[in-house]
């Protein structure tokens, strides 16, 4: 029996990650996708991705919690063995996070000390607890944001977390290439999604100028971020690595 491709998607209930989690499905992965309290959410895309022929499993995490996350790991073993026979995954997409859109100025640190745990401090170390489970040759692709290049008011902790995630994923793809595994970054520009509100989506006059500034001509939708996530757990992309990967329709160019 030929080893399954497992993927393990944070953030994978709704949004962008729905769309990852469903974009590897359709490539022939299997996924193991994260929630952090929208479970009935994320067993809905359990059922998709099973309809499509894959083997799916939801399991809550917190990933701003480091805390937690032995006791995630134990979990995820459980469900490789029950779920999926497997032992290991092949593919880790750090995709679950929150919005925050403050002033620089009038940012309090519990805001800044969320953002930091939810967006850098997890993600460094849930990878790095996942290094036991990942297999070697697998990949780590890491969800950065179009701010890291161009910068809106009110982003300045949000995208500055996003930029430590960009650096940290030159030295994961520098560190761990004596196993075969590389890592990258995926940067979406704003996209028509529920997170921050549904802003992009919702707001008329956000997403006209958002469409305005883009070369495209129009916002970007989760169908153009989660192929490409997939697209980079593929053996075709098996010599990319350490790179940025901006997804914007060209936002700002």
């Amino acid at each position: 029996m030929s080893t399954p491709n497992i993927a393990l998607v944070t953030g994978g209930s709704r949004g962008l990650g729905k769309n990852m989690a469903l974009s590897l499905a359709h490539q022939g992965i299997d996924v193991l996708l994260t929630y952090h309290s929208q479970q009935a959410e994320a067993e809905t895309v359990v059922t998709e991705i099973r309809a499509l022929g894959r083997r799916a499993a939801a399991l809550r995490l917190d990933a701003g919690n480091v805390a937690s996350f032995d006791g995630f790991f134990e979990q995820v073993k459980a469900t490789l063995h029950d779920t999926f026979q497997a032992e290991q995954f092949q593919f880790l997409i750090n995709n679950a996070g929150t919005a925050l859109h403050a002033a620089f100025a009038e940012t309090t640190e519990a805001q800044f000390d969320e953002v930091v745990n939810v967006h850098f401090k997890g993600p460094f170390f849930l990878t790095q607890k996942a290094l036991a489970y990942l297999a070697d040759g697998g990949r780590i692709i890491n969800i950065s944001s179009g701010l890291t290049r161009f910068s809106y008011p009110g982003s300045s902790a949000y995208a500055s977390v996003k930029g430590a995630i960009e650096v940290l994923t030159r030295y994961q793809a520098k560190e761990l290439g004596a196993r075969g595994i590389t890592a990258n970054v995926v940067a979406p520009g704003a996209i028509a999604t529920d997170f921050s509100g549904g802003m992009v989506r919702d707001n008329p006059q956000v997403n006209a100028a958002v469409a305005g500034a883009t070369a495209l001509g129009r916002v970007g939708e989760p169908d153009d971020i989660g192929p490409l996530v997939a697209f980079l757990c593929t053996d075709g992309a098996r010599w990319v690595n350490g790179q940025r990967i901006e997804a914007s329709g060209g936002m700002h160019v």
